[in-house]
């Protein structure tokens, strides 16, 4: 089972998105377990402040680093050889979320993911208590609620026992380097379109070959970065 802990001043975002969908059906199969910290818990002052202004001045306001490192310690454990679980700071200075890293954090015992709010937290947080920092793109949210719940739901349904049918992970956009081709289903004709005849053929090798050819050209035509990703692997 995969053990996610989430920190946040807003675990109430976190609360419906545990019930429905891949995650609610993950944790009812006890393949993924859920729990929400609320990072006000750790603080130590009458108005629970996680936040002040920045040293050398500037806008917004910082996270503070006395309540965040103790939280990441309660729940992960301090930081070095002993720690079993990988703790995930959501920040748009991390490395960025594909589908590798995401395989690769399913693959894990326990992650806590660290959601960031204001202008960002203070450095030593991340010196001290943080295993990686990671991006879900170039571009700039509220807070780390959102990007945490993408790769929730990322890693999720990498886990095994999670999907009904261990194939859809395996031959989804991105698995295999390549986008996913198209898809049909009832009715065979509609407004005129009609499904590929081969889709209808029941011969097997051909559908397989017919989405692979499809894939490959969607790929070239949307995302032919990834065909000479794939071209470069190959040759090393």
């Amino acid at each position: 089972m995969l053990r996610i802990d989430v920190i946040t001043i807003f675990p109430g975002l976190f609360e419906a998105f545990g019930r429905e969908s891949i995650l609610g059906i993950a944790q009812r199969r006890g393949c993924v377990k859920l729990r929400l910290h609320d990072l006000r818990d750790w603080t130590t002052d009458r108005h629970r402040s996680v936040d002040e202004a920045p040293y050398g001045g500037g806008p917004g306001m910082v996270m503070r680093p006395e309540p965040l490192v103790a939280a990441i310690e309660a729940v992960a454990g301090p930081k070095g050889p002993g720690r079993t679980a990988r703790v995930v700071l959501l920040s748009p200075q991390g490395g960025r979320l594909d589908q590798a890293r995401a395989d690769a954090l399913a693959r894990e015992e326990h992650l806590v993911l660290i959601c960031g709010r204001y202008e960002g937290i203070d450095q030593r947080v991340i010196e001290l208590a943080v295993d990686e920092e990671l991006s879900i793109g170039d571009y700039v949210l509220s807070g780390g609620e959102v990007a945490a719940m993408v790769v929730i739901e990322a890693v999720t349904r990498l886990v095994p026992g999670v999907l009904g049918n261990p194939e859809s992970a395996a031959t989804e956009s991105f698995a295999t380097g390549l986008l996913e081709g198209p898809h049909y289903t009832r009715p065979s004709e509609f407004r005129g379109r009609k499904v590929p005849e081969v889709l209808r053929s029941g011969d097997h090798a051909a559908i397989r070959g017919w989405r692979e050819a499809r894939a490959r050209e969607l790929t070239a035509r949307r995302r032919p970065e990834l065909l000479s990703e794939a071209a470069g692997e190959e040759e090393r």
